[in-house]
Formats: structure tokens, sequence, C-alpha cells
């Protein structure tokens, strides 16, 4: 059997806690996911410093959190940081992203690195984190992952993010965006034909849905259903070729049934070659 401690923080009985700094991880959409203890947590802090008032404002109005809200975003002046320091040296503060647990790509790695540089005391409050939700539906492997938060908007940089990471033998996550899914999705069909890819979205809610396949057929899915919102973009462990693949062997065995550019495909995805490189060989077989 379990047993529940108390470890909110009470030092005398009082309806607060004691001064530090709490960072509170709030839903990514689903509303009751959020915590009991982060429930209570937010209605005993003195101060919410939030991405988003209004947003923030709709999940405590929901939960009955009277609290009053402080501005906090990437854009938040020195000053208000210093002000939420001297504050959680005497109250406690909480800190809240607009969705999920806070400094996984947004905003407080500066407060919570300052605040501790004061000896401030930091808790964390768990909960829900859009990456995790999305590794865990994926069916990607999960013993490594590596999170890499969101993609470039440029397409060289963000060629050069997935070039440098594209040999790491682990799932890739990534934060990316609906306008911008099939961008991404072209990149990682043209360097990694062969590995497995997931899109997860809607997380949570009432039309959540995760998608695996290689990247070229959920560039067709998603042309014809162009996503919305945030998503969670996954890739799959580099697939290595086993040691008694012969490309040459696997193309002229494919080529039997099929035509160069679909042999290419089939033995792209069969050993993590480029395809471009295999339709090429492919070509130069089917002339012998």
């Amino acid at each position: 059997m379990l047993d529940f401690v108390d470890i909110s923080h009470e030092s005398d009985g009082s309806d607060l806690l004691l001064p530090g700094l709490y960072i509170v991880a709030t839903p990514i959409g689903n509303l009751g996911d959020i915590s009991l203890r982060a429930i209570d947590t937010l209605k005993r802090c003195s101060v919410i410093a939030c991405e988003d008032t209004r947003v923030t404002g709709k999940l405590l109005k929901h939960c009955a959190i009277a609290t009053r809200m402080q501005r906090y975003d990437d854009h938040a002046s020195p000053q208000v940081r210093e002000r939420l320091i001297a504050l959680a040296n005497n109250e406690p503060v909480a800190l809240v992203s607009d969705a999920g647990t806070p400094l996984v790509s947004d905003p407080g790695y500066r407060l919570v690195r300052e605040a501790r540089a004061a000896g401030i005391p930091v808790t964390s409050i768990p909960g829900a984190c859009a990456a995790i939700v999305g590794l865990t539906l994926s069916g990607l492997p999960n013993d490594r992952f590596v999170f890499a938060g969101f993609l470039p908007v440029k397409d060289k940089a963000r060629r050069a993010v997935l070039e440098e990471l594209g040999d790491i033998s682990a799932t890739l996550i990534f934060y990316e965006t609906g306008p911008r899914l099939i961008r991404s999705l072209e990149a990682m069909a043209e360097l990694w034909p062969g590995r497995e890819i997931a899109v997860a979205r809607e997380l949570t809610k009432l039309h959540e849905e995760c998608r695996r396949a290689l990247a070229s057929d959920l560039i067709e899915h998603y042309r014809d259903h162009p996503p919305k919102g945030e998503i969670v973009l996954m890739a799959g462990p580099p697939v290595k070729p086993a040691p008694e693949a012969d490309p040459d062997t696997l193309l002229q065995e494919a080529l039997r049934d099929v035509s160069p550019s679909k042999a290419a495909a089939k033995v792209a995805k069969a050993t993590g070659l480029e395809r471009q490189a295999l339709y090429a060989r492919a070509i130069e077989l089917k002339a012998t």
C-alpha cells in the first residue's frame, strides 16, 4: 500500500505556503488533468506568474482560484523578474506556462536560475508535459529519447538541426506548429527516408490523434488534412542496415517486380539508406 505524505511546506497551519518559487505544471488540453497539489499550491500562493493572464485566467476560474496574476513571458523585462524574485524571498510565488510543465520550451529558465542564485527555495509541482504524452502514444522506442524543443523556422537552420541530431541512437522529440509541419516532414523525408516518424496532436482533447509512418506518407496525409495548433513531432532512432544486407542485391530483387523508383523506396525503407542514391543505383542496375 502506498503512503501519501503531505509535502506542501506549510509552516504554521496558515493558508499560505512557505516563501519561495513554485513551478506548477498545468493541463495541456483537458482541464481535468490538473493535480490536486497544483490546485492547492495555486490557491495558497500570493501571486501567479504566467505567460498570458487570459489563458491562465480560464484555468483559475475553472478551479475556483482567486490568486492574482502577474504576466511573465519571454519578453518580460529584467525588472519584472527582479520583482518576482524579491517577492518570492518573502512570500510563495507560483510560475505557470500557458499549458504543460513550465521551462519545457516555455519561459522560466532565467527566473529559476536567478531565484536559486539568490538562495530562494524552488519547488516543482509535476504534471502534464506534451513531449512525454506524445512519446507514450507514439509506439516509438522510449528507453532513450532526446527532447530538442521547437525546430527552427528557416529551412537551412531546420536542416542543420536535423543533420546534427540525426545520428543519435535515440527517439528524437520536437515541438512544431501546424503551418510548419509539412516543411519539417519534407526535410525528414529527404534526410531520413527509412525512419519511423510520429505526429501527435490535439493531445488530451476530444480529437486527439497520433499517426506513425514514414515521413513521405505523413506528408500525403497532412497535405489533404492540414493540421492546426501545436504538435509533438517525433522520429524513431536511425535504422541500422543488417550487416548481410547488400543494397545491390536488394535492389536487384526489388527490380524484378517494381520500377526503379519503387525499388529504391523499398530498399530505403528496409535499410535506412538514402533514397536518391539508391534510385540512381537502381537505374544503373536496370540498364545492365
